[in-house]
């Protein structure tokens, strides 16, 4: 667990190991099927995996990069667009996100493991059973390395989260901890899925009202908190900008004063979290049908 996190060459060694992923995902399936999900044991291996998982999309070994984007550069030459770094249309890049992934191996090893579906179901049905936080955080954490590039991979794995795996609600219910590690790291799980345009309705529809409601009535007394409140505030942004049905959601969760509150603080310490409500409210305004009702 201590060697995961020593950087970049000491991920790619263990990734590269023999067996050692297998072995890790072996022992957590046996400790779910034992109704154990609060082994301490359990939680090293998770805490491992999770680590390992940290930037994948950017480390991952040649031959899997060049299978995972060689449909992503299909799409992109048939659709004439500018290169890698060119400037995309909106279009394409909603039509990236939904390139799917070369079809699953039915008995994935090593890294394939990292990034596969049994492994995604693994991490819900540990946030969904297990009571030690620390188990809790890696696996939201592990699920948000996955979701956090723009490649097809991140967004394959929000699909199989949100739609495949039915996994909204368990991270709800990590949104109402008291722990609040755990809690911020379900909102930034929350706010990489919400990224994902083909999904932005699924996830309003299950966790919006959630998000509102473990916003501060006041300006955040913490850093953990301000982050946190930061973070929902982008993920309602996400959700809200190219949806009118969304923003009226948040309305009717009264979500709006509490985000005016934020916003108008403008010490140093909360900078991060008022600019991020200021954001959101300079988009929710671009609804013009919602004009009176905001008003109101």
């Amino acid at each position: 667990r201590n060697m995961s996190s020593a950087g970049p060459e000491g991920r790619k060694k263990m990734r590269e190991c023999d067996g050692l992923i297998d072995s890790l995902v072996y022992y957590i399936q046996g400790a779910i099927a034992d109704h154990e999900p609060n082994d301490k044991a359990t939680e090293n291996c998770v805490c491992i995996l999770h680590n390992l998982s940290y930037q994948l999309e950017i480390e991952l070994p040649e031959s899997y990069a060049q299978s995972i984007y060689m449909q992503r550069r299909n799409i992109s030459s048939n659709d004439k667009t500018p290169g890698c770094f060119g400037t995309r249309s909106r279009k394409v890049k909603e039509k990236q996100q939904d390139t799917p992934l070369p079809e699953e191996k039915s008995n994935p090893r090593g890294v394939e493991s990292l990034w596969h579906s049994t492994l995604i179901r693994i991490y819900l049905s540990l946030i969904a059973k297990s009571t030690r936080n620390y188990t809790q955080e890696a696996s939201l954490g592990a699920l948000q390395n996955l979701t956090a590039g723009t490649g097809p991979m991140p967004f394959a794995v929000a699909r199989t989260v949100v739609q495949k795996a039915n996994g909204l609600p368990s991270i709800r219910t990590m949104l109402h901890v008291s722990n609040s590690t755990v809690k911020k790291t379900a909102v930034s799980l929350l706010r990489n899925l919400s990224r994902n345009t083909s999904l932005q309705s699924d996830i309003a529809r299950e966790v919006l009202p959630d998000l509102v409601s473990v916003l501060p009535e006041s300006v955040p007394g913490s850093d953990i908190v301000c982050e946190t409140t930061a973070s929902i505030c982008y993920t309602l942004y996400n959700l809200t900008q190219s949806s009118s049905h969304n923003a009226r959601l948040l309305l009717s969760a009264d979500g709006l004063p509490k985000i005016i509150t934020i916003s108008m603080n403008d010490s140093n310490m909360f900078s991060k979290a008022s600019r991020a409500a200021s954001v959101l409210l300079y988009s929710l305004w671009s609804h013009t049908d919602l004009h009176s009702a905001y008003k109101k």
